[in-house]
């Protein structure tokens, strides 16, 4: 029967023949995905791996796939994807906090908190879930939760710099600046260059009228990153407050040397500009901020109206 069916057309293979086809097959697109992904091939990535789904969606296929979507910035494929994983392995807590991270991107934080409890329930000492339920209540704007939850994170791992940062984000929030400043600096003793540790310290002390402790803290951003602009932005208000002037356009000056192409510097100092008089500088400034920024053109121009409207009497 074997050599009749060889000569007349062949046998359809066999359901165990076939199976092992299939594994081949899912195993070659499985890797062939793996390797494009290493290779940044992202595009090429993703379609294997959809295909290799197609035949076998095991769990770890499914993660590096709804990985590759996110980074393509395609949220809603990846929170498909991982709803399928979860539902596929329910106690699966990687999978659980992957779709609460991408939840957080969506700002759907009811679903980022459902899936945070559970990644809990299965795993007491996981403190990312911890973590993760925090930004999750601050999403809900619970922060008391926030930092029940942040406390349970540092408490599975003492040295978990993130978990102390936000917290301290919290507590100044609700006006707690002893709370929040042991925070930031617990996060210094474990990353000296934290930047946004440093930022908030800053701000902290500018708020409680510790100008020099404050600019301190903005100039050691930006000797560790001379291009972080949150910093000069910080700084610069803080020498407007102060009537410092000419020292705030320097500094917006120096900005725009290091980064020509930030709209937002231009117009800081052009508001800085008009404040202290300099209505040609000020237009000027106000100019260039619209011609790299178009999009804010309305904004920048009702925001210089109003400096103009608040500006010192005899500037005009």
């Amino acid at each position: 029967m074997g050599l009749l069916s060889s000569l007349f057309g062949g046998s359809k293979p066999s359901e165990d023949q076939q199976a092992k086809q299939e594994k081949k097959n899912f195993e070659i697109l499985k890797y062939d995905g793996i390797r494009a992904h290493n290779m940044h091939q992202l595009a090429y990535a993703i379609k294997c791996f959809e295909q290799a789904i197609e035949l076998n969606d095991e769990p770890e296929t499914l993660q590096l796939l709804a990985n590759a979507y996110v980074e393509a910035g395609r949220t809603d494929d990846a929170r498909i994807t991982l709803d399928r994983l979860i539902n596929k392995t329910p106690e699966n807590v990687k999978g659980l906090l992957s779709l609460a991270s991408i939840c957080y991107m969506q700002e759907d934080y009811e679903s980022m908190d459902d899936a945070c409890q559970k990644a809990i329930k299965l795993d007491e000492t996981n403190a990312l879930a911890y973590y993760l339920a925090a930004k999750a209540a601050r999403g809900m704007k619970n922060d008391l939760q926030a930092i029940v939850m942040l406390t349970k994170a540092i408490a599975q791992n003492e040295e978990y710099a993130a978990a102390y940062l936000l917290r301290a984000e919290v507590l100044w929030d609700m006006r707690q600046a002893k709370d929040a400043m042991g925070d930031l600096e617990k996060v210094l003793s474990i990353a000296p260059e934290e930047e946004d540790a440093l930022l908030l310290k800053g701000k902290i002390h500018a708020a409680l009228g510790e100008t020099q402790e404050a600019y301190t803290c903005f100039d050691q951003v930006l000797e560790i990153n001379p291009f972080n602009e949150k910093a000069y932005l910080l700084k610069g208000e803080m020498l407007a407050e102060q009537k410092e002037f000419d020292k705030a356009v320097e500094l917006y000056t120096e900005a725009t040397e290091l980064m020509p192409q930030n709209a937002v510097f231009y117009q800081e100092r052009g508001r800085i500009r008009l404040l202290k008089g300099d209505k040609d500088g000020s237009v000027e400034d106000m100019k260039k901020a619209i011609e790299l920024n178009p999009e804010n053109e309305k904004q920048i121009t009702g925001n210089y109206d109003n400096f103009k409207q608040n500006a010192a009497p005899g500037i005009y």
